[in-house]
């Protein structure tokens, strides 16, 4: 069983920032896309930022300029430094390790902003 642990969830107010943590076995941090997604209540999920092993990002339109994503091959971890926050980023943050037919997801972590 392949897990992804997320950190770095909370309550920020509106124009605050927060930083994600996803750490993932090396096996396929190394080797997967790694991505960002979120849901909303009512909402389907939907990408927010994805990295390739490469380094290759993409963004949802709604975050670019605002949101970063990067990855540590050292510790095996992705980030999503999230700036400029708004109250519509208020979701449920997953990460995802992804390659080919295998895709593999993490538990979750609450993003609330609000004043």
């Amino acid at each position: 069983q392949v897990q992804l642990v997320e950190s770095g969830g909370g309550l920020v107010q509106p124009g605050g920032s927060l930083r994600l943590s996803c750490a993932a076995p090396r096996n396929v941090f190394s080797f997967y896309a790694m991505g960002w997604y979120r849901q909303a209540p009512g909402k389907q999920r939907e990408l927010v930022a994805r990295i390739t092993s490469a380094g290759g990002t993409n963004y949802a339109d709604s975050v670019k300029g605002r949101f970063t994503i990067s990855r540590d091959n050292a510790k095996n971890t992705v980030y999503l430094q999230m700036n400029s926050l708004k109250p519509e980023d208020t979701a449920v943050y997953y990460c995802n390790a992804a390659r080919g037919p295998s895709d593999y997801w993490g538990q979750g972590t609450q993003v609330t902003v609000s004043s």
